[in-house]
């Protein structure tokens, strides 16, 4: 059975080159355009794995989407793996890590992301 893997990102062409990149290696990838949809997919679809992009319709999308899906308690334990260009887009001196409260994620992977280093990081958290 294969391990289910949902992208929520907005940019079309990085789902779908990350699909197939996931695909080839027996991942089973849906995907959603936006947080409130990729809300109601990881309800419904249960993915073993979260791939979560941060600017979608706004800024900082991700992170309350991040934030909403650990106050679930059915999505909780769900990893997710943020992936994303908003320290680059914005120009911001600092990275952003994995936190209890106001980013509760397992990995924080900057776009581009080499196809090495985010198989890297599905497998250790799938």
């Amino acid at each position: 059975m294969p391990k289910t893997i949902l992208m929520i990102d907005d940019d079309p062409e990085f789902v779908e080159a990350t699909t197939n990149l996931l695909d080839a290696k027996g991942y089973d990838v849906i995907s959603a355009p936006n947080g409130k949809e990729g809300i109601e997919k990881a309800r419904e679809h249960k993915p073993k794995l979260i791939l979560l992009d941060v600017m979608m319709t706004t800024k900082s999308e991700g992170f309350d989407v991040a934030r909403e899906m650990h106050k679930d308690d059915s999505l909780r334990n769900t990893p997710v793996i943020l992936i994303t260009g908003v320290r680059k887009e914005m120009s911001l001196p600092f990275g952003f890590e994995p936190d209890e409260t106001w980013l509760p994620v397992k990995e924080v992977l900057e776009k581009p992301v080499k196809p090495e280093v985010l198989l890297k990081a599905v497998g250790n958290n799938i």
